[in-house]
């Protein structure tokens, strides 16, 4: 029947008894679950995570200007990964880098959510913020 409908036949499933088979155009078939696997990837949206790091005792305007870079990263939808790098003897500093990133995240609040709270690992303390959802 598929040599005269000048088709493919195609195996669907080997494993049933007796096994089903199928007549169709095969290289139609490919094609179509091409653009189908396309058409999904562009409806998939791609997470960003933008950066932001302090020092431990970060200065007052530069935290400003970094909390303002932050509020522009957010806006735009991108994931938030804020981290104090703590270099040399600085790590005795641990809690003024929570106190830092606390801050932060408490004045990022109306613009994204804390998805992690400060973690230290290693010789850096980071926390993830994600943007909140804009309301319809």
């Amino acid at each position: 029947m598929a040599i005269d409908s000048e088709l493919d036949l195609v195996e669907i499933s080997p494993n049933a008894s007796p096994p089903v088979c199928k007549i169709m155009d095969y290289k139609k078939f490919l094609y179509e679950q091409k653009k189908r696997e396309k058409v999904m990837k562009a409806n998939s949206t791609q997470i960003v995570v933008k950066e932001i790091r302090f020092g431990p005792q970060t200065d007052e305007h530069d935290y400003e200007f970094k909390k303002k870079n932050a509020e522009k990263f957010l806006k735009e939808g991108a994931k938030l990964k804020a981290f104090v790098f703590f270099k040399g003897r600085s790590i005795i500093y641990k809690d003024q880098g929570q106190i830092l990133l606390l801050r932060l995240a408490q004045d990022l609040e109306e613009y994204g959510k804390v998805e992690a709270l400060p973690v230290l690992e290693g010789k850096r303390m980071i926390m993830f913020i994600a943007p909140k959802k804009k309301s319809k």
